[in-house]
């Protein structure tokens, strides 16, 4: 009969308490998997071998049994105003990227969550290839990790905002969030984590009870459901009044002001009609708006209007006492930007499973 194969365990996707479960099950102490945990989660060591305060024993056993990596960096690209894009290759040969943006507050790393997408965005650069699928928590992780590892800085805030819609990797992307806020790792704050969705209606629902302190932005793009259904093939499922009812409920439940995400489009959903449409649907509600000139895409829809287009929408919806912010662009020039995110090899042609929401 022949030797069955030991299937490696991602240990970079274990809780705390599933590694001390494990590691006592090896006859070891408890602490040991508190020591195992820091080595990875705070000291983003890439090895067993550099566990120095772990008994060899023990070292060898979880190389035997267990990995660390998930992610290295395949690629980089620096734009003009510093933001840097990182391809990130995973242990299975797709390709996700993340984008770094630095602040005068610290450093925003912005992560994928799939690989591929099938929300489908006509304007997004990334749902040409469709859904490769989901990451592991260790996968979303191992691009901060790299990140922070390469750069020697810390990174301050995370936005799920790349490849993939992270409500649809549900359960994987709320263990990331607990384990990158959790003290025994980089305890990045969870006020500086933001999480973007197409408004899934019922795991927006279901994130309200999670007791999570994250910031939530939901991807509008049109004020009425069929300008929004010519514009992302999701509405067809979720309602406009279906989402506003899910994030009444998520407001009232979290006391957490969400954000909406418009992505403004010269001719499509821009201009006065629009703007008192968008403003009558957010009435009174702890809102903000997050304006987005659209970016460049070739063969994806639309086109982005003029600034003083889009000024006009924002006076018209600050009259209407929305709260409103135009969103700085950063990192158009190396296809970094919001809607832009996929990658070309050296040939410049497009690799399928690099998509994004």
């Amino acid at each position: 009969m022949a030797e069955k194969l030991l299937v490696k365990k991602d240990i970079t996707s274990f809780s705390l308490d599933e590694l001390k479960e494990y590691i006592t099950g090896t006859g070891e102490k408890a602490f040991r998997a508190v020591q195992v945990y820091e080595w990875i989660h705070k000291k983003l060591v890439y090895s067993f071998d550099e566990m120095s305060n772990i008994p060899k024993s023990l070292r060898e056993r979880l190389c035997n049994e267990c990995f660390i990596e998930s992610v290295r960096i395949a690629g980089k690209q620096v734009s003009k105003d510093g933001t840097a894009k990182f391809l990130m290759e995973l242990p299975d040969g797709n390709k996700v990227e993340s984008v770094l943006m630095k602040y005068r507050h610290g450093n925003s790393v912005c992560i994928s969550t799939q690989a591929g997408c099938r929300m489908g965005c006509r304007f997004c650069a990334s749902t040409v290839g469709g859904l490769i699928r989901n990451l592991a928590p260790s996968e979303m992780l191992g691009q901060v990790y790299c990140i922070q590892r390469a750069t020697g800085e810390r990174v301050s805030n995370v936005i799920l905002m790349g490849i993939g819609e992270p409500l649809d990797n549900y359960d994987n992307v709320i263990r990331f969030i607990k384990m990158l806020s959790g003290s025994s790792g980089i305890n990045i704050s969870q006020r500086n984590i933001t999480l973007s969705t197409c408004g899934l209606v019922e795991n927006l629902i279901k994130l309200a009870g999670e007791g999570l302190a994250i910031t939530v932005a939901v991807s509008l793009h049109a004020p009425y459901d069929s300008l929004r259904q010519k514009i992302m093939p999701v509405a067809r499922k979720y309602s406009i009044s279906g989402i506003m009812d899910a994030c009444r409920y998520y407001i009232e439940k979290t006391g957490r002001r969400i954000t909406f995400e418009y992505s403004i489009m010269d001719g499509i959903n821009d201009g006065e009609e629009n703007a008192i449409k968008l403003a009558r649907l957010l009435k009174g509600l702890n809102c903000h708006v997050n304006l987005i000139p659209l970016n460049p895409v070739n063969g994806r829809m639309g086109s982005r209007p003029g600034t003083a287009g889009i000024q006009q929408f924002k006076l018209m919806l600050e009259k209407k006492h929305i709260n409103v912010t135009i969103r700085r662009e950063m990192g158009s020039d190396i296809d970094a930007a919001c809607g832009q995110l996929r990658n070309k090899d050296k040939g410049g042609k497009l690799h399928e499973s690099i998509c994004e929401k």
